[in-house]
């Protein structure tokens, strides 16, 4: 049981590995990781400031207690003077305690001067490092944005290949159809002229059959021409030779009214 689930375990790590490598996009993590560098130097960079405020800090109280020293050293100084050597006393002890505390405060200021100068070295290294993962990101993010579109560039291409054999390869069983549809054409063709086929439609007409039948109509014109020359009693002669023109009837003249009155006239008198 232990061995299937280990197995499952294992399938699914690959097949949830090979989803994020599917969707992980380099320029993405590539900008991620700069930016982690990024907040790691302004770590690095706020911690100097602090070290660096700390040692400020320690100068200025060592200024205070530097004054303070003076101060003691003076009103000593004007005790004894008026010779009141205890109280130049004490003004001394108070001044040891003071100078106690300053050198405590200068070994603290030293160390707080090597730290800095350790933070300033690595902030200068971390920065130096920043910068070239910078120009090395933008490189590779250059180079992966030009793989990116020769990839695409290739696959464009690769699909125009496939379509274009597929239109290739329907071309040719066009131009197959086309000419075993013109062989089959110019087989009927044949069989129609040599009369191995008969013609259904009776459209069709061999040369012989045409000069035939051509024969066969100038003839007839011939016969139906003679016929008519026949019937207009006209001798036959060369089929160019024009008929005799026929000559129009004479117009019947109508007697004019005065006429016609005395001829009547005359033919009355007569015994």
């Amino acid at each position: 049981m232990a061995g299937i689930f280990e197995r499952l375990s294992l399938i699914f790590k690959s097949k949830a590995n090979k989803t994020l490598d599917k969707y992980e996009d380099p320029r993405e993590t590539l900008d991620y990781s700069y930016q982690k560098q990024l907040d790691l130097l302004q770590k690095v960079r706020r911690g100097v400031a602090d070290v660096a405020t700390s040692r400020k800090r320690v100068e200025l109280q060592a200024n205070q207690l530097i004054q303070e020293m003076d101060k003691l050293t003076v009103a000593a100084q004007r005790s004894l003077a008026a010779g009141r050597e205890d109280l130049a006393r004490e003004a001394l002890t108070r001044k040891s305690g003071v100078q106690g505390q300053l050198d405590d405060l200068n070994t603290q200021h030293a160390a707080l001067a090597e730290e800095e100068e350790k933070l300033v070295r690595a902030s200068q290294r971390l920065q130096a490092k920043v910068d070239a993962f910078r120009t090395r990101k933008e490189t590779i993010k250059a180079q992966y944005s030009a793989a990116e579109a020769q990839t695409r560039v290739n696959d464009a291409f690769s699909g125009l290949s496939e379509e274009m054999g597929d239109v290739g390869r329907a071309i040719e069983r066009a131009e197959d159809k086309t000419q075993q549809m013109q062989a089959r054409a110019g087989a009927v063709d044949e069989l129609l002229a040599s009369g191995a086929l008969d013609d259904p439609t009776g459209t069709y007409k061999d040369d012989i059959t045409r000069e035939l039948d051509q024969m066969a109509s100038t003839a007839s014109v011939e016969n139906e021409l003679a016929n008519m020359k026949n019937q207009l009693g006209i001798s036959a002669g060369p089929a160019t030779t024009t008929p005799p023109a026929v000559s129009p009837a004479p117009e019947k003249q109508l007697p004019q009214l005065g006429e016609g009155n005395g001829t009547a006239t005359q033919e009355g008198q007569q015994p």
